[in-house]
């Protein structure tokens, strides 16, 4: 339960919606008490003057027994209606309240968590965990209250009729609880299993989704399927184990309700025929007390599934906790206004993953200044991309210092310096929605019109692609962008980049789908704006950086050469050898 109390504040929130139903409750359990009350001091009043009662007299009393019964029942049913008005939507609100934060938390997190853990899991956790925690906030807590109401209530009126048939009557519900105590600790553990098994099968049916072209592609149907099927097999036997569990409580607890309501016709029969006065009970109250055995079976009952739900919800919980306790290792340590100038700045930087520990970036020194284009080159594995990542903080360096205007990039206004940047990142991602949506995605402070969206998409050679479709700048995208090619993708999400109008544009290996002549396009295009902007190139292919103002060559994480075209290639060196290499490949094809 430690996990649950995380929701307190909750309940705080939505006080009055948790109190008002509280007091429904307890109304709804009055008229719920006053039914058997009612019908006791009727067959007694009936029994004490049967001998003067006709046969009018009966129907009379069955028509004032019905009629009463129906407005008690009328006037509970409408304060239980009241009480889950406010109980239940109460859970609503907290569930909607609770998937905002956790996705919030998600928002913050750094780019290592999402290494760390599969999409699968982060999906389980906002969605299958939350709608079990919700149970617990809404029937769990509702049913808890009802039986609390409810037990206190009847036991009153039970002892005020005879303390010593309700001592018999309840001799069941201490071994009840023992029960519960005892099961319930079992339902944690499987409960942990079968939420693991959960987004274990989450995980494999997204990947199978986002992967559905290349199992086709490899004719892998047969064993992805086998594959899904084995894990939906394993959560089937996690849940049935759990479920058995959980069927074992209902027919106990009905077990022990009704050996209650022998108790109380054998021993409530010795009493009515005892002689002593002080243990006398009247016929009306034997009565009485199986209606109220009767209206405590399914608050007992429901303990069964409430405990279920509670543990559930607990491990549910405490699930949700590890992500929303987790600390971005990423902070913005500043809120002060932040203009990007231009100047950046990389000092002995040195970097290596934190998960698998490959030193990726090692002594890596540049720096770049507003209007220059910085060209970084390189195999592929060679750290570039690790470069671009450091740039935008996605990461934190082990040693060195990037500067960014002169100032240490951990102390400047992260987000500002986001928002005045362009990336467009080598794993090109489009949304399922429009080409207009999906160009404006990194526009914050207004809605580009029709003029710009045409005049950027000309920028990046993709405009006369987009004017073919039916629905032009309307046209929904397939997920990841699937009914485009490689090379419309790049260049739409190039342009999504350039119409933010950013301060610095990184562009990671994003024209490599692009053919020779439509990249000579969109590179001269690039530079007839480029004074406005710092921009920063990185590809494995010679011809789209060669007119960099500025070109490093990366191997292994290391700077090996630097300078521009021409300086390196009279060098002579790795970088000769590469231009070489692909000038030849060129002819070749």
């Amino acid at each position: 339960m430690k996990s649950l109390q995380y929701l307190n504040k909750y309940f705080l929130k939505y006080k009055w919606r948790f109190l008002f139903g509280i007091v429904f409750t307890v109304i709804s359990n009055y008229f719920g008490v006053q039914m058997p009350m009612y019908f006791k001091n009727a067959i007694d009043s009936f029994q004490a003057h049967i001998d003067h009662t006709t046969s009018n007299d009966f129907l009379w009393l069955a028509l004032q027994l019905g009629g009463f019964y129906m407005l008690l029942s009328l006037a509970k049913g409408f304060f239980l209606f009241l009480m889950r008005q406010t109980i239940i939507v109460m859970s609503r609100n907290i569930e909607f309240d609770l998937k905002n934060e956790i996705y919030e938390q998600y928002q913050r997190l750094d780019q290592a968590f999402f290494k760390r853990n599969s999409t699968g899991d982060l999906m389980n956790r906002i969605s299958e965990d939350v709608g079990l925690v919700r149970m617990y906030l809404g029937p769990g807590i509702m049913y808890i209250i009802n039986l609390i109401v409810a037990f206190t209530m009847i036991v009153t009126q039970m002892i005020g009729i005879s303390p010593s048939l309700t001592l018999f009557v309840l001799i069941p519900l201490p071994i009840m609880s023992i029960l519960i105590y005892r099961v319930s600790s079992r339902m944690n553990a499987m409960s942990t299993l079968v939420q693991q098994e959960q987004s274990m099968l989450s995980t494999m049916a997204q990947e199978t989704f986002s992967g559905i072209r290349i199992i086709k592609a490899y004719n892998r149907e047969k064993e992805t399927a086998e594959k899904l099927n084995r894990g939906a097999e394993n959560y089937k036997n996690q849940s049935m184990r759990l479920v058995k569990v959980n069927a074992f409580f209902i027919p106990t607890i009905m077990f022990l309700i009704g050996i209650s309501v022998l108790i109380a016709v054998y021993y409530g029969g010795l009493l009515s025929f005892s002689t002593d006065k002080t243990k006398h009970i009247s016929v009306g109250s034997i009565v009485a007390f199986i209606m109220f055995v009767n209206n405590l079976t399914w608050p007992f009952a429901s303990l069964g599934w409430v405990s279920s739900i509670i543990q559930r919800a607990s491990v549910s919980q405490r699930r949700i906790n590890e992500f929303l306790q987790t600390t971005p290792s990423i902070q913005n340590n500043s809120t002060a206004p932040f203009d990007f100038e231009g100047s950046i700045q990389f000092k002995n930087v040195t970097f290596e993953y934190p998960v698998t520990h490959i030193k990726a970036v090692s002594s890596v020194s540049f720096d770049v200044k507003k209007g220059e284009t910085l060209a970084i080159v390189g195999h592929t594995g060679s750290g570039k991309s690790t470069i671009s990542s450091l740039l935008m903080r996605q990461y934190d360096i082990q040693s060195g210092e990037i500067l960014i205007d002169g100032k240490s990039i951990k102390d400047i206004n992260l987000d500002a310096f986001r928002n005045q940047s362009g990336v467009v990142p080598q794993d090109v991602f489009l949304f399922s929605d429009t080409i207009a949506e999906n160009l404006q995605f990194g526009v914050n402070d207004y809605t580009p019109n029709l003029d710009e969206l045409i005049a950027v998409t000309k920028q990046t050679h993709v405009y006369h692609n987009i004017e073919s479709f039916p629905d032009q700048f309307d046209t929904l995208l397939g997920e990841r962008g699937v009914n485009l090619s490689g090379g419309q993708k790049q260049r739409i999400s190039i342009a999504r980049a350039l119409l933010k109008k950013p301060k610095l544009l990184i562009l990671d290996d994003c024209l490599s789908a692009v053919d020779t002549e439509t990249e000579e396009i969109i590179l001269g295009n690039l530079e007839k704006d480029k004074h406005d902007r710092t921009t920063i190139i990185i590809s494995h292919r010679i011809s789209t950086i060669r007119n960099a103002s500025k070109i490093i060559v990366i191997s292994d994480g290391s700077i090996i050469e630097q300078g521009s075209h021409e300086a390196l290639i009279s060098l002579k060196g790795s970088y000769f050898d590469m231009y070489e290499q692909q000038l030849s490949q060129e002819v070749d094809s």
